[in-house]
Order: structure tokens, then sequence, then C-alpha cells
């Protein structure tokens, strides 16, 4: 999808720079405490952009699979993935309408792509159908309700892919399959309005349930 392509060649300039790795290893380290992963599991990675969540995977023994809509990301993923002798199979998908068979994978986990999911429901639909009775789905966005999410609104949008996104609250993703969900946690406690000097964890944990995080996680099982 263009939108998405004309960000593809600068889009891991953000997780090179020290507020972007900081604020990528609190949100990957959230999602790994809520998400029970084991060596082997066949696993779905909706959204995958780069790649950088789908390495991660398959660097811990994961069988892996990465779609998303932009083949430009795609394409920077799949030459991520040789340098490391990686074998992640990256397909240009839409996660609305998955090209897979019922019950294929083990999990499905879609981390920052919900704000840019026009129907989230009808996705998370078919993060179901494609994922093993029993099999764990792990969604991680945005908290349209934090300060980042206001950040984000607000912000000078012309040169920002957040100028597609939609926003979800906790409450939102409660709201979806309630009768499935596991658990739910948040992370990002750290202004976005920060110095980059504030982005540390000792300043993080302290703020901790002081105010809404600005990244939020929720976890089903079918």
């Amino acid at each position: 999808m263009a939108i998405f392509d004309e960000f593809a060649y600068r889009y891991d300039e953000w997780y090179k720079c020290k507020k972007g790795s900081f604020i990528d290893k609190i949100e990957t380290t959230l999602a790994f405490k809520m998400f029970q992963m084991k060596k082997g599991m066949k696993i779905l990675d909706v959204g995958c952009g780069t790649g950088n969540f789908s390495i991660r995977l398959a660097e811990m023994g994961c069988r892996v699979t990465g779609i998303d809509v932009s083949e430009k990301m795609l394409e920077i993923a799949r030459i991520k993935a040789a340098e490391k002798n990686l074998d992640i199979d990256f397909i240009n998908m839409d996660a609305h309408k998955l090209e897979f068979a019922d019950n294929e994978f083990d999990a499905v986990i879609s981390m920052a792509t919900f704000e840019f999911i026009d129907a989230p429901q009808k996705a998370l639909d078919e993060f179901f159908r494609v994922v093993k009775v029993g099999g764990q789905v792990l969604v991680g966005t945005i908290a349209a309700d934090s300060a980042w999410g206001e950040f984000y609104r607000n912000k000078d949008k012309r040169d920002s892919i957040f100028r597609y996104a939609n926003f979800k609250t906790l409450e939102d993703m409660k709201g979806w399959k309630p009768e499935k969900l596991m658990e739910t946690g948040e992370c990002l406690f750290v202004s976005p309005l920060s110095d980059e000097s504030e982005f540390n964890e000792k300043l993080e944990n302290e703020l901790s349930g002081k105010r809404k995080g600005g990244y939020i996680c929720a976890l089903w099982r079918k």
C-alpha cells in the first residue's frame, strides 16, 4: 500500500535513536511478559512492517510468517532476515482478509498495527479464525486516551505515518471478544515531551500506575 511504502526506507531510523530504542524495548518486554512463547511455535505476525518483531520471534526458535500491506516494507524485512540467516515467510496480505486455513497458527501477534486497521473487530475475527483452539492472540497499540495518543493526534502529521492513524483505548480492546480476553497491560509512562535523557527504565518504573500508559496490549485465548 502506497501510504506505507513512502515511509519504508526511513522506518527503522526510529529504532536507532535512544528514544525509539527504549520505547521498542519496553513495548517488547510487555509483549513477552504477557505472551507465553515456546520454541517451535508457528506464529503469524500481522503488520510486520520491516520485520523487527518477526525476527525476534524467529531468533527465539519460532516458525514465523509475517504479513503486511506494504511491499516495500516487506522487501526490507526479507533483506534483514536473510542477513541473519533466518527462514521467515514475508507475505503481502491484508489483515482483514487472511489467506490462511482455519486453525493454522499456534498464535497471532500484531504490534503497533491496529492504529492503521479500519475494522479492528473484523481483523480480530480473522485472527481467531486462523489461530488454533487454545492459541493466543496478542495485540499491542498506542493508547488513544494517553499523552502519547494526544501527542500523535496533535503533532504536525504532514510528514508522519500517524496522519493515517485511528487510535484505540484499552476499554475499546476490552470490548472485543471479552469472553476470550485473558489479560491486558500497559507501558510507556514517560511523557512524549520528556527530554531524551528521561527515557530510562528507572523513570518508567517510577511513573508506572501513576498515569495512563502510552502503549497498551491485550491477550486473548481461543
